[in-house]
């Protein structure tokens, strides 16, 4: 009997309006600009700009960091009070607050991209890349009264609006070559081991001697002197993460496919931002799947996948 009622026929054309008013949405334009995005580059139904939108947690591929995530996200309120009082405290409870908050993940299986904020050593950078602002930028720092009283209304993103400034300024310190920002780092412990901040100097003095232990050489597996070094490209990642958040672009881990030739039509993942004095990101690191290396690209050259899966921050 269903064989003798006739089918709706669909709607010429309706698959393609749907998809442009899904790309409006989705990249806060008219839809005239959506159509023209859409035709322009090929975007495929779900698919934006990296110009446009947000992407905090991709997942899909590390299913272990998806938990940790959702469950930090069911947090009660007590819990979400007790964090954020911790990550109003400067250097420190900053630090491990978002070492926790942006746990570690990986690249998805064949892409060649290896560990993604990653890094023995993460929360002790972070704190030292905060330290290096105390001491050289004293004027970025908000008022302590000012933190603890935004921190009880238990919300991580007011927060990242007080420490706008000093996060994104321990976000391009991580920009410099390794050897200029280990030097940085001891004098700025140095001059905070003279604070007159009891909790300042408290602090220097312990990272001292763990940036100490982290750079001193040690036997590697032929016998050979190794330096492990700062875990530069985790806290990179975490603070690309972090400034997402409040600036809108896609952290490390979304996954891309470019337009410029001679890739075009490739698939890869974020792997780092770029960074301006302000905004979002004016550029991307991205990893080619089966690369060895990561490339340049500017924002309009990459277009988040349609099948990207994010969460809620």
């Amino acid at each position: 009997m269903s064989d003798s009622i006739p089918r709706r026929t669909p709607a010429p054309g309706r698959a393609r309006k749907r998809a442009i008013r899904e790309h409006a949405v989705r990249a806060g334009v008219a839809y005239s600009e959506a159509a023209r995005q859409l035709e322009s580059v090929g975007l495929r139904p779900g698919e934006t700009l990296s110009r446009y939108g947000r992407t905090i947690y991709p997942i899909g591929f590390d299913p272990h960091r998806q938990l940790l995530v959702e469950r930090r996200e069911r947090r009660s309120f007590a819990e979400r009070l007790s964090d954020s009082r911790r990550a109003a405290i400067l250097p420190h409870g900053r630090a491990r607050h978002l070492v926790e908050r942006f746990p570690p993940s990986r690249g998805r299986t064949g892409s060649g991209v290896g560990p993604l904020y990653h890094g023995e050593g993460r929360e002790e950078l972070l704190a030292m890349l905060y330290i290096v602002v105390v001491a050289e930028s004293p004027g970025l720092l908000p008022e302590v009264g000012d933190l603890a009283w935004i921190a009880e209304l238990g919300e991580d993103t007011a927060l990242d609006t007080a420490c706008a400034d000093i996060d994104r300024e321990a976000r391009r310190l991580l920009d410099q070559e390794p050897m200029a920002l280990w030097s940085r780092i001891q004098r700025a412990l140095t001059t905070a081991e003279r604070s007159v901040d009891g909790q300042v100097r408290q602090e220097a003095v312990r990272q001292t001697a763990l940036l100490s232990t982290m750079m001193t050489p040690r036997l590697g597996h032929a016998g050979e002197p190794w330096v492990p070094g700062l875990p530069v490209a985790g806290a990179r990642q975490i603070l690309d993460a972090l400034l997402i958040v409040a600036d809108d672009g896609h952290a490390p881990g979304t996954r891309v496919r470019l337009l410029p030739q001679p890739h075009h039509g490739k698939s890869a993942t974020i792997t780092g931002a770029r960074w301006g004095r302000s905004g979002p990101p004016v550029g991307y690191l991205v990893w080619l799947d089966g690369a060895t290396a990561p490339l340049s690209a500017s924002p309009d050259d990459l277009i988040v996948l349609a099948d990207q899966e994010t969460i809620p921050r």
